[in-house]
């Protein structure tokens, strides 16, 4: 089985699981600034304080969270940990990040860009420059190992003021502020840029860290999204007229669905459970909600608050391709309380250290599913298996199940696409270097290829033993570990004595290396 050369293979990462440095550069407050750490026995919080001066916390749950008491705020308390405000310090370390992912043959880079960099507060009407300057060196990089940027430009987040002051995507204001900040990325990198993503998940986010919302009930959550819709076709619109060629999509959190038996009532739930979820792609993918919305929403007591001229909206700004993350599948039944991740047990499926099950298959069944439905271009943004690494003495990991893992996603999707024939632009998988997990907020949940040195609580060196990697390599090339010396002196240090690379910033190349066997 062979792929296309121009096929897309790459990783994926979310600014404030990798970035960090979340004050610095002019960079405002976001939403997920406020979430705690946690653990699947402790669920992340966001920290406030109510309208009389009490402080709380209530869970933020990617996928189920609180409501915001009336009247309350987002609060950082000095004895939590934030995982978001240090994450494993890309912003600091883009450059050796990004020459990692290159060298390990990576043709496409899909990151996501901070709107409160860009616009601190989200009402600004000039942006931050400085903000700019670091995703510019981002852009450089990638131009320079020969890889393509695959912009997500709502990961989950946005300033929160606009939540504070407007209740996030609750109000219209948000959409123009959104479609400004578009405008801003298209015209910074325009001609830089391809393949966009107007949003992440949307068919699983809800609540204040995600979308803004104080309340995460479902007539918020459906009003929200609605002018989420508004805004991605806008956005669409705006960027294929600035950028001709442009491609956009929006990202959906997938899982593969089946009946727990045959009995009818278990398949025509397995429907009407598949719809949750259809409901979000159908109605950006097609321009339009589908007939069976008006049910949907009826079933969950919504009212939807529609305006003249929304669905000429939505119709100019359908979108060009349909992108998703795939982890695992679902079981459902007539008795099943499910959410975008959560369903009966699967007796036929091995699980993840957290629970999740394995299912390859499900990955080319629903490329299928998927591809029979809007027959527009896919495209898998993420996949990977979450799991807790050790550190062997020789400073190697033996990750034999995460590479199984990948191994038997990649095999189904070859399959789905040279057998089947379905059309996919390319893979990203989650994460290819280690960062802050968003369920858990955890740092012993990883993902990647790259092990980045750091525990749950931000200690570490963040990035790999250096030493021990480098004796584990001289070692192996035939170097008996006598004949090795260890040195603490740093080259940034003592550059009157050792050529450093970073002390020169990047001015002088003149480092040499002479090795005898």
């Amino acid at each position: 089985m062979q792929l296309s050369n121009n096929f897309l293979w790459g990783g994926a990462t979310a600014d404030f699981q990798f970035e960090g440095a979340y004050q610095e550069d002019g960079r405002g407050l976001s939403t997920h600034d406020f979430e705690t750490d946690g653990s699947v026995q402790h669920p992340r919080c966001n920290t406030f304080k109510t309208a009389d001066g009490q402080f709380g916390e209530l869970p933020s749950s990617f996928f189920a969270p609180d409501s915001l008491p009336d009247g309350a705020e987002p609060c950082l308390y000095e004895d939590r940990y934030y995982p978001s405000h240090k994450a494993v310090d890309h912003y600091h370390r883009y450059k050796e990040d990004i020459a990692l992912l290159a060298g390990m043959g990576m043709n496409v880079y899909r990151f996501s860009i901070c709107w409160s960099r860009i616009f601190p507060t989200g009402d600004e009407l000039e942006p931050n420059e400085a903000g700019f300057r670091f995703y510019d060196g981002i852009f450089d990089e990638l131009e320079k190992h020969g890889m393509q940027p695959l912009v997500t430009i709502h990961h989950d987040e946005l300033p929160v003021t606009l939540a504070l002051k407007y209740d996030g995507w609750s109000s219209r204001h948000t959409i123009d502020c959104y479609v400004r900040y578009c405008k801003a990325l298209f015209e910074r990198y325009g001609k830089r840029c391809k393949y966009w993503l107007t949003f992440n998940e949307i068919n699983a986010v809800r609540g204040f860290a995600a979308c803004g919302t104080h309340k995460c009930d479902n007539q918020t959550h459906y009003n929200a999204v609605h002018n989420m819709f508004l805004a991605s076709a806008r956005a669409v619109k705006l960027g294929h007229e600035m950028m001709p060629g442009s491609m956009f999509g929006a990202m959906y959190a997938m899982s593969e669905l089946y009946p727990a038996t045959c009995k009818p009532e278990d398949v025509f739930t397995r429907l009407q459970k598949r719809r949750e979820s259809y409901y979000f792609i159908d109605t950006m993918a097609r321009g339009y909600y589908p007939s069976y919305a008006a049910d949907l929403l009826a079933r969950r007591g919504v009212i939807l608050h529609t305006e003249p001229g929304d669905d000429a909206i939505l119709a100019a700004g359908a979108l060009d391709y349909v992108s998703f993350s795939y982890y695992r599948s679902n079981v459902c039944s007539t008795e099943t309380r499910m959410n975008v991740i959560g369903g009966d047990p699967n007796p036929y499926l091995e699980l993840t250290p957290w629970g999740w099950p394995i299912d390859p298959l499900g990955l080319r069944f629903l490329l299928n599913e998927l591809w029979d439905r809007y027959q527009k271009p896919l495209f898998i943004v993420e996949n990977g298996l979450g799991a807790v690494d050790k550190v062997e003495e020789d400073g190697s990991i033996q990750d034999d199940y995460r590479i199984a893992f990948l191994k038997d996603h990649l095999r189904a999707m070859m399959e789905a696409i040279v057998t089947d024939g379905v059309q996919c632009l390319g893979y990203t998988m989650w994460a290819p270097i280690d960062l802050v997990s968003l369920s858990t907020g955890e740092m012993k949940k990883r993902y990647g290829f790259i092990y980045v040195d750091m525990d749950d609580k931000g200690n570490g060196k963040y990035q790999l033993d250096l030493w021990k990697a480098n004796e584990l390599i001289l070692t192996q090339a035939g170097i008996r570990k006598e004949n090795l010396d260890i040195t603490d002196i740093c080259t940034c240090c003592n550059s009157d004595k050792l050529f450093s690379h970073r002390a020169s910033h990047g001015k002088r190349g003149n480092l040499g290396c002479f090795m005898c066997l």
